[in-house]
């Protein structure tokens, strides 16, 4: 049977694709305050807006004769005809938000108009109207909107946590007042001060208002005209103050913030030239075109736009983009603190060279001795170069190890080996089992480490078999379990940095670094509280010095997002642990055999030595019978 729904159940359906979370009504009620003319937006949350939101304008409020109207479905101040669709210049205009909004809370509306001696107070709950009168109050429009979903159970309990609910909350805020710097507004949680702009038109202020000092001391300002009267505005940031995430990417066409895979991918093409692979900019892009050549009756939420023209759009912007940045001085200056810890490793390489490079004189001697590569200062590495051990086994004598390095004469070393070489080959199979793991210590003796090659890889022959290490995926992993066990076992030391570092945070990255405080203290570093959003950072981890970096702390808190999956100390511990790969030796760096000896020896203490903390492996393994195959030996 084919029936016609109640205005009840219509309204909740509207109300579902319009209002999904506070963050919805917050929206909607700050796009109808600019849409009033005002010049200054209150907004108060309580319990991350689900208990209570309240938005406060100076616009010029609604006639006491028409705010029936207003809450009705489709009642619309801003079109007259659907022709109007497709010039659009206001924030609104399909005329559901306050309908969808009073069908699924409590609502109060208190408005008033510069002409009128009176204003008027409206009151509704879940789509009936409860009572209107007059009263006195100031110009402009609040609205209360209280128990949000008290009458749809499913849907809250779909919400978010009050902290996660607060943050979309503080987000949409802070795009609004991005794209509108015109506008003062203000944003209290819980009684909390989290936003407010002065609305003095200046958006490097509400640049700094939002993200911090840090970012808008890096930032390229944009204000290009382009063909077919597209206008490009906005602040990129340099490629220094990348991110992990895109997060920082934000748009706005006319006003309006969007999402938009075609300006994501102008930006991201524009710096792939500057910038490292998956990272990404801080980019606020502004354009400004002809209504007539977009389309943004596209989604409910008005936050997805077409454009009649999408690769006129998309030249635009990285052609704006790309100028800028050419234009701009993109490389990296070393800090003071690095020039001067580069002359102290330089001075120290000085002394080593002095130490181990003397003239032979014997010529005699110089045919056998190879030209010894000049060594790198791996002086921030983390495990120990220890002293080569003797292997004691006086029934074979010293069979040929690894640890054994003579520069001297690979003739020696041929020598030494073939003495030992019959008993070696006898007791082999009888000490081995072929079950131990590669890396144990049973088997270490009898490696036979060839060397560096490209200088990033390390190259074993054992048995039948040529092995690769990859010495950045190795030291990482060293890292990694040093630092979990460390923390386990409460041992876990902190270095003092000097002169402290100073972390500019946004509101979203206080809020979650404030919620995980103890956890960041947990793990060795020592944080002060400067001022409202700025932190010192007196002590990192002893064992990862170089996350004192605020970029990588900011990572950090990046990655406690509870959208991410991040929401535990434990959770934060591991993405500090993964980070063993900013202090871990890199690819291409020449290493001399004793730290490759020495890194080695530190695989040996771990459970799985075999993958890094990201998953990637350590080391691969080619048979001789591989090989043979390879180069066609056998069939």
């Amino acid at each position: 049977m084919i029936k016609v729904l109640s205005k009840e159940t219509i309204d909740k359906i509207a109300a579902g694709e319009v209002v999904e979370r506070p963050e919805s009504v917050v929206k909607e009620l700050l796009d109808n305050a600019i849409d009033s003319g005002a010049t200054a937006i209150n907004v108060e949350i309580r319990d991350g807006g689900i208990a209570l939101i309240r938005v406060t304008d100076n616009g010029c409020g609604i006639r006491h004769e028409e705010i029936s109207t207003a809450f009705l479905r489709h009642a619309t101040s801003k079109l007259n005809s659907a022709e109007d669709l497709y010039r659009i210049n206001t924030m609104g205009f399909r005329g559901e938000a306050l309908a969808s909004i009073c069908g699924v809370a409590q609502v109060e509306m208190i408005t008033k108009r510069k002409e009128e001696l009176l204003g008027s107070r409206y009151r509704i709950e879940g789509g009936i109207e409860k009572e209107i009168e007059e009263i006195g109050a100031p110009d402009g429009t609040t609205i209360i909107v209280r128990n949000l979903f008290y009458n749809v159970p499913v849907r809250k309990s779909f919400l978010k946590t009050k902290v996660t609910e607060t943050a979309y909350v503080s987000n949409v805020c802070e795009k609004i007042a991005l794209s509108h710097p015109d506008i003062s507004l203000r944003l209290v949680s819980d009684g909390r001060l989290l936003l407010h702009t002065i609305g003095n038109g200046n958006i490097k202020d509400v640049i700094y208002t939002v993200y911090g000092r840090d970012i808008i001391r890096e930032c390229i300002e944009l204000d290009s005209e382009y063909a077919g009267g597209i206008k490009v505005q906005g602040y990129i940031g340099k490629p220094i103050i990348a991110r992990a995430k895109r997060d920082f990417e934000v748009f706005y066409v006319n006003g309006r913030h969007i999402n938009s895979d075609i300006i994501r991918k102008a930006v991201e093409d524009a710096y792939e030239p500057f910038m490292m692979q998956h990272r990404f900019p801080f980019a606020l892009i502004m354009l400004n075109i002809s209504p007539e050549t977009v389309d943004v009756n596209v989604h409910p939420k008005k936050s997805e736009v077409r454009f009649s023209d999408s690769k006129l759009i998309y030249d635009a912007v990285k052609a704006v983009i790309k100028d800028a940045l050419l234009g701009d001085i993109v490389i990296a200056e070393p800090k003071l603190e690095e020039l001067k810890k580069t002359a102290h490793n330089e001075a120290k390489e000085f002394q080593l060279k002095e130490a181990k490079y003397t003239e032979v004189k014997d010529s005699a001697v110089k045919p056998h001795i190879k030209e010894k590569t000049e060594p790198d200062i791996l002086k921030a590495e983390p495990f120990e170069i220890k002293k080569q051990e003797k292997n004691k086994q006086e029934k074979f004598g010293k069979p040929y190890s690894f640890s054994e390095s003579n520069p001297e004469s690979d003739v020696l070393k041929e020598n030494e080996s073939k003495v030992y070489a019959k008993n070696l080959e006898n007791e082999k199979k009888e000490q081995l089992s072929l079950k131990l793991p590669f890396f144990s210590n049973e088997h270490v003796p009898y490696f036979k480490l060839i060397g560096q090659v490209f200088d990033t890889y390390w190259i074993i022959e054992y048995e039948d078999s040529l092995y690769l290490i990859d010495q950045h995926a190795a030291h990482e992993k060293v890292n990694y379990e040093k630092l979990l066990n460390s923390v386990k076992n409460g041992s876990i030391t902190s270095q003092q940095i000097y002169p402290p570092v100073v972390l500019s945070l946004s509101l979203r990255e206080e809020e979650l670094f404030e919620k995980y405080f103890s956890a960041f203290e947990k793990l060795g570093y020592e944080i002060e509280k400067t001022s409202d959003r700025d932190y010192f950072i007196r002590a990192v981890p002893a064992m990862l010095p170089e996350l004192k970096d605020s970029e990588l702390i900011k990572e950090l808190i990046d990655g406690l997002d509870e959208e991410r999956g991040m929401q535990t100390s434990d959770s934060l511990l591991d993405k500090l642990a993964s980070m063993s790969c900013k202090q871990a030796i890199k690819g291409n760096r020449r290493v001399d055999r004793i730290e490759m000896e020495a890194l080695i020896k530190e695989l040996l203490k771990l459970e799985n030595p075999y993958n890094c903390p990201h998953g990637r492996p350590t080391i691969i393994k080619w048979t001789k019978k591989e090989l043979d195959k390879m180069f066609k030996r056998i069939i």
